[in-house]
């Protein structure tokens, strides 16, 4: 199975990706990862790794849409089975979804539907759960909607802050992408279309 990863930040999904794969525990080929701007770690990991890198900076485009249909022309080209959105911050076009709808996987630090957007575990905290965790779904053109392939629950400490919350979220996240993709490069687990 064939994947592209996109990235906006430190890349800690990927590298478990990365891990994964050179540890033999996991069957996919990494065909290239993107970033929507050059300074992530992210690009930093996946060039350390050797692997494809490709940026298509946002803020190079005089327009979302050119930016998205740059994106959207360069991810096809390595021709992904699947497309994760790892930690990538931007919300993508409805043509995009169309091209790769069905294969498109994104993770989010919360247990969807509850809590969407950039803030899932700030959101979490104010509200003042007890019970939060991760998820891995297939990305549509809403918000972090989608249908849900898996879900972890995270326990929310008295102690936590937002920092500490989210990095005990991101371990879980990390082993249930892996997971996911094992299962989807096995065929276990179906896409949408």
């Amino acid at each position: 199975m064939r994947i592209v990863v996109l990235v906006s930040g430190t890349g800690s999904n990927l590298q478990a990706v990365i891990d994964a794969v050179k540890a033999g525990e996991l069957d996919v080929e990494i065909a290239a990862v993107g970033a929507d701007r050059e300074d992530t770690f992210g690009v930093q990991r996946s060039a350390d790794a050797g692997l494809e890198t490709f940026v298509v900076n946002f803020n190079s485009f005089e327009t979302r849409a050119e930016w998205d249909a740059a994106l959207t022309a360069k991810v096809a080209s390595y021709q992904p089975d699947v497309v994760v959105s790892s930690g990538f911050m931007r919300i993508v076009s409805p043509e995009f979804i169309d091209t790769f709808g069905g294969k498109y996987l994104n993770t989010h630090p919360a247990l969807l539907p509850a809590f969407p957007g950039a803030h899932g575990v700030r959101d979490a905290l104010a509200y003042g759960v007890k019970v939060t965790g991760c998820t891995v779904h297939w990305a549509d053109a809403g918000v972090d909607t989608g249908p849900i392939i898996a879900q972890e629950a995270v326990t929310v400490l008295p102690e936590d802050d937002q920092d500490s919350l989210h990095e005990r979220i991101k371990v879980v996240e990390r082993r249930l992408l892996v997971q996911t993709l094992g299962e989807l490069a096995s065929r276990t687990i179906p896409s949408p279309n």
